[in-house]
């Protein structure tokens, strides 16, 4: 019996990934520049996720944002 093979549908369009390998080329280069303080980037991390965002506000497809996780408890003051 032959098996049949599910095609997964991608997580990322091949445009995001496009503009995350040109953020990595200009990181390399060392012209990737961060939003406000306009300080040169050096992590490859960053680099990555100003790919990201740069495809995201073009309406590529690529995933949300991974929320922050929210401790349960509230801090309280020592006195």
């Amino acid at each position: 019996m032959a098996k049949k093979s599910k095609k997964k549908a991608r997580k990322y369009s091949k445009g995001a990934s496009k503009k995350v390998g040109r953020a990595m080329k200009k990181r390399k280069s060392g012209t990737l520049r961060s939003g406000r303080s306009g300080r040169k980037v050096k992590s490859r991390k960053q680099a990555i996720a100003i790919g990201l965002s740069e495809a995201r506000r073009e309406g590529k497809r690529v995933p949300k944002k991974r929320g922050r996780k929210k401790s349960s408890r509230k801090k309280k003051k020592s006195r």
